[in-house]
């Protein structure tokens, strides 16, 4: 086997029942290089990297690492072999320390007469090394449930690190950091390269991959699609070859099909934290894309879940239809006909143990109990409509949702709200981690559903993406709308001028003048 290959994957299959996630998967990565992995969610690009870390059995295939033949049964194996992941849907334990987190499994030890116990000294000294080298200042005895999820992730990074692997595999690992963080993240990524290490980064972000990647390999339906150089490749290409057509513009037409009527009215809402969201009033019109814009930390996702119920507020109010709100819990604002599509999937968006169908149906079975018996009938027709409107990949609607890739839980999320006809849905980030093609087909569904008079409040992080859905664009910037423009008025200058309004921080004006301009 080619030994100029740190990686060489031939004729990888796997298979799950009732579908074939694998057929005949090729992967060459070189030494000290970073190699793209791209495909639409439902790719198979997470399961092939399960396959080659251990976490799943491969039915047939080799994996060669530096041309000698390995066989890989478990994810220990696998980083004694110099592999190390970083996965794209986080499993912390959060009630143990950040050191705990990073040396979990293979715990440094000490020996005390006849017994031998946990070596904390030199394991907080060793993580708090490769914290710094990794750029963060965290306190290697801190609870991980302490930090945010972008901060969790740098945590994931910092452990890779840690274990000298000469094959590191990021899935998405940026999906959650903030400029700053992605920033820090590719200094340590061509310093590894530097260094002889390499990378297969998979991600759905074209700039990222256009930055830090030297070669790329196309997945489509689980299948081998190609494996090209970086610049031999145009985005244009890289996309059709993706999804297997031809995407002429990222956005659908979206039209302006909002009423005078006013769907939620916001008045003077103020957090009962004081670094939070103070003094907002806002209105959302029937039939309209309302977008939130703002640099990290502006508290965006802090009002909408206080609207949603999720959060205390001290003071203000809120207009549901007309009739004033009293939002205690999320039942209350399901209750009154709103939606919530939260940022973190994970954590607050899927219930993984259970399946596609519950999931799906969890925030509308009380549409269908009758006598106090859930009509599995008419819960099994909805389950199985939104399935196929959304097009979610699944061989069957009682698989568990933890199963999917991150794209098709998301629609499963999607799916929810639309089982539940709610008239009001707050989506925040609803395309990250998602391919384009799936984004695409979001953004379709987000305006069919004001074309029936839904109205929607769409938080983003993307620049693009807040100019190319929204109607309207309301600007937050440390707890305070800032600003508001219409979309013929909306320029990337407007809204970061908005943005920054409060902020004498040139850094971070610094860092998103830099996210508008790419």
């Amino acid at each position: 086997m080619a030994e100029q290959y740190r990686l060489e994957v031939t004729g990888v299959s796997k298979s799950f029942p009732g579908v074939k996630a694998l057929d005949k998967i090729n992967l060459k990565v070189r030494p000290g290089t970073v190699h793209a992995l791209m495909g639409e969610n439902g790719a198979g690009k997470s399961t092939l990297m399960k396959c080659l870390f251990g976490i799943y059995k491969m039915d047939e295939g080799e994996i060669f690492i530096d041309g000698q033949k390995v066989n890989i049964g478990n994810p220990d194996e696998a980083l004694h072999k110099g592999l190390a992941m970083v996965h794209q849907e986080l499993q912390p334990v959060p009630a143990r320390s950040i050191a705990e987190n990073m040396y979990l499994g293979r715990y440094p030890m000490v020996k005390i007469g006849p017994l031998k116990i946990v070596d904390h000294k030199t394991m907080n000294s060793e993580a708090e090394k490769w914290l710094k080298d990794v750029k963060m200042t965290f306190n290697p005895k801190a609870k991980l449930g302490t930090l945010s999820i972008g901060q969790m992730q740098s945590v994931e990074i910092a452990k890779a690190v840690s274990q000298n692997a000469r094959l590191v595999i990021l899935d998405e690992p940026t999906s959650s950091l903030t400029d700053n963080e992605v920033e820090a993240l590719f200094s340590i990524i061509r310093d590894l390269k530097s260094r002889g290490v390499s990378m297969i980064y998979i991600s759905h972000k074209m700039a990222e991959i256009r930055q830090i990647a030297d070669d790329i390999t196309i997945m489509r339906d689980g299948t081998y699609v190609g494996s090209w150089e970086i610049k031999d490749i145009s985005d244009e290409e890289i996309v059709k070859k993706m999804v297997g057509r031809e995407l002429s513009n990222v956005y659908p037409p979206k039209g302006d099909y909002r009423t005078d009527e006013t769907v939620l009215k916001v008045s003077h809402l103020s957090s009962i934290h004081e670094k939070s969201f103070q003094d907002c009033s806002f209105e959302l019109k029937r039939g309209e894309i309302l977008g939130f814009g703002g640099l990290v930390g502006a508290q965006r996702t802090e009002l909408m879940e206080a609207i949603f119920g999720m959060r205390g507020v001290a003071s203000g109010e809120i207009e549901i239809l007309g009739k004033k709100a009293a939002v205690k819990r999320p039942q209350d604002a399901i209750n009154d006909s709103v939606g919530m599509i939260t940022e973190d999937r994970r954590g607050t968006g899927i219930i993984g143990c259970l399946s596609i169908a519950d999931n799906t149906a969890i925030a509308s079975y009380r549409n269908y109990v009758k006598a106090g018996v859930i009509n599995s009938k008419m819960v099994g027709e909805v389950v199985k409509e939104s399935i196929a409107k959304l097009s979610i990949k699944t061989p069957s609607d009682k698989t568990t949702i933890q199963s999917l890739s991150g794209g098709n839980q998301q629609k499963v999320i999607i799916a929810r709200w639309l089982a539940n006809n709610p008239d009001i849905l707050i989506m925040d980030e609803p395309t990250r981690g998602i391919d384009v093609g799936a984004k695409y087909e979001i953004y379709q569904i987000m305006i069919d559903l004001v074309k029936q008079g839904k109205s929607i409040i769409m938080i983003s992080s993307e620049m693009p993406e807040l100019l190319g859905m929204s109607n309207r664009i309301i600007v937050m910037c440390n707890g305070r709308i800032t600003g508001e423009v219409e979309e013929e008025e909306a320029t990337q200058e407007r809204i970061m001028a908005f943005a920054t309004k409060f902020d004498l921080n040139d850094n971070a004006r610094e860092n998103f003048t830099q996210e508008v301009q790419s």
